[in-house]
């Protein structure tokens, strides 16, 4: 069995645009592959381990099951691990550190979702919720726009906003812009991301301010419930992981993510439509980027 460290990791040096484009061949293998429902358990208020499992394809011989948890005080708050599997005869391939496989996949998905679901004229581009996950998103987002002219629009929490324009500021056609509200936030944006890890209530009580046309991606689900009712398309990567939302019955049309990549339905279909992308995490992508980081470190073990 091999230990896979963060630092093995990183010293791959595995592209942001790579990154999507594993996500987006992980979504079209997602029909094939044995992927059951998370389980979550909560030891103490919002802290939870989560179970994410998922066996991909025949051809690919890999099962694997990621644990990520967050519990309060702990730094990070946020933690995973992966164990990867040979399906074909049950070993034990790889215990996985999987910060940043979480964390980039993550941000990966969101940049799919935006560069399928965003309307043609989309301009500007609302983030809140400033940690590693927006940061992944970022770098995605950047890494696939090649010379096109981005505003970005960050909500100011601490020094968080200055932190990510300093952190893009060798981007030459980024112009950053920070607000104190989520209203101005909203306010006028083509595409709003939400990274925030919990929200009490809604994060955007106006409805107004969501403008024809807009991408909503709440990449941890808190906040937008409002958008489930009057938005005109919803998408999830997984069915399961939003039938037990409270206006799952109400939203106006649903579809997952993989049927739009395969062309088996259709995604945005006019620049006014409001769309709504919940991407809530896939095992599927987990288990996907570590036999992919497997098969980088451990060549000789592919045979």
């Amino acid at each position: 069995m091999k230990i896979i460290t963060a630092e093995q990791i990183e010293s791959l040096h595995i592209a942001p645009a790579e990154c999507v484009e594993w996500v987006k061949d992980a979504f079209l293998l997602k029909n094939r592959c044995q992927l059951p429902a998370k389980m979550s358990v909560h030891p103490a208020g919002n802290d939870f381990f989560t179970t994410m499992p998922c066996l991909l394809p025949d051809e690919c011989h890999r099962f694997g099951v990621k644990v990520v948890s967050r519990i309060l005080g702990r730094k990070p708050a946020l933690k995973s691990d992966l164990m990867l599997f040979d399906s074909s005869n049950g070993e034990l391939l790889a215990l996985v550190d999987c910060d940043w496989i979480t964390a980039m996949r993550t941000g990966a998905v969101a940049t799919l979702a935006i560069r399928t679901f965003r309307s043609a004229r989309a301009k500007t581009y609302a983030f809140v919720g400033l940690g590693s996950t927006a940061r992944a998103t970022l770098s995605c987002l950047l890494a696939t726009s090649g010379h096109e002219q981005l505003r970005i629009r960050l909500f100011r929490y601490k020094d968080q906003a200055e932190k990510t324009i300093e952190s893009f500021a060798s981007y030459p056609d980024v112009a950053f812009e920070t607000v104190d509200s989520m209203a101005q936030l909203a306010d006028g944006a083509d595409v709003l991301v939400s990274c925030i890890t919990d929200a009490a209530g809604l994060l955007v009580e106006d409805d107004s301010l969501f403008k024809p046309g807009v991408l909503v991606v709440p990449v941890h689900t808190r906040g937008f419930q409002n958008c489930d009712l009057c938005f005109d398309k919803v998408f999830a990567d997984d069915t399961d992981h939003v039938r037990g939302f409270r206006y799952f019955q109400q939203f106006r049309q649903f579809h997952e993510f993989s049927e739009v990549l395969s062309g088996t339905c259709r995604g945005r279909e006019s620049d006014t439509e409001r769309i709504l992308s919940y991407n809530i995490g896939l095992g599927l992508h987990d288990v996907y980027f570590a036999n992919r980081i497997y098969r980088l470190l451990y060549p000789q073990c592919n045979l």
